[in-house]
């Protein structure tokens, strides 16, 4: 009786857990300007376009996806509608996916930020800081993923693709790690995806790197 009540416990998180995937949206116009693009409507390069389409041809190689949710910038859509394409899904959009705002300094080049003393250049140190002009700290990135991940245990679908961008994956992967205020200095390459095996929100998981197309040699800042 006892090994039957286990094994029913183990079929019903088994039956629970969902297999997330985080994207990174493909080369932007921004990155390849080398311009912090914030919340401003860069769309892929050419490059990005081409590398959108190789990404989707791998990932449907790999996966079943039941369902695509995409920040609503032009550069995730973008990178989510060959994706789209390849699966025969239609591309949700939350706002709570979209890219950290940056105030004054959205749309500047890392040219002109490194020359600003105003600029938050250390990393580490972002947690409470927000830009002037209406910008948005990495805590108030972590507090509006919050609900957003409460979300995902109602959500259906037991694979989901989302389409988001480097910042907000920073506070994704400190949320999925549970390593908050602590959150990752390097940022995911652009088409990078990541892969959570998702189980409820407060858990730590384990965040595994997958790279299709081009990704793995991807350069650009954050």
């Amino acid at each position: 009786m006892r090994n039957f009540f286990w094994l029913r416990i183990t079929h019903y998180v088994l039956r629970k857990m969902k297999t997330l995937y985080f994207i990174r949206h493909a080369e932007s116009e921004a990155n390849r300007l080398d311009v912090l693009a914030s919340r401003r409507g860069y769309p892929l390069s050419a490059k990005g376009m081409e590398d959108a389409v190789a990404i989707a041809a791998e990932f449907k190689k790999m996966v079943s996806l039941d369902r695509i949710v995409c920040s609503p910038l032009i550069r995730a859509q973008q990178t989510a509608q060959p994706i789209a394409e390849a699966f025969g899904l239609e591309i949700e959009t939350d706002e709570r996916l979209t890219e950290q705002e940056l105030g004054i300094y959205a749309g500047m080049t890392y040219t002109e930020l490194d020359e600003r003393r105003d600029y938050a250049h250390d990393r580490s140190k972002r947690w409470k800081w927000e830009a002037e002009g209406g910008g948005e700290s990495y805590e108030m990135i972590a507090r509006r993923l919050e609900p957003f991940f409460q979300s995902l245990e109602k959500l259906e679908g037991e694979n989901i693709l989302f389409v988001t961008h480097a910042v907000t994956m920073r506070m994704i992967k400190a949320t999925l790690e549970q390593t908050l205020p602590n959150y990752p200095h390097e940022i995911a390459k652009n088409g990078e995806i990541w892969k959570v095996k998702f189980t409820k929100y407060g858990d730590a998981h384990v965040v595994e790197s997958v790279f299709l197309g081009d990704s793995e040699g991807a350069v650009s800042r954050a």
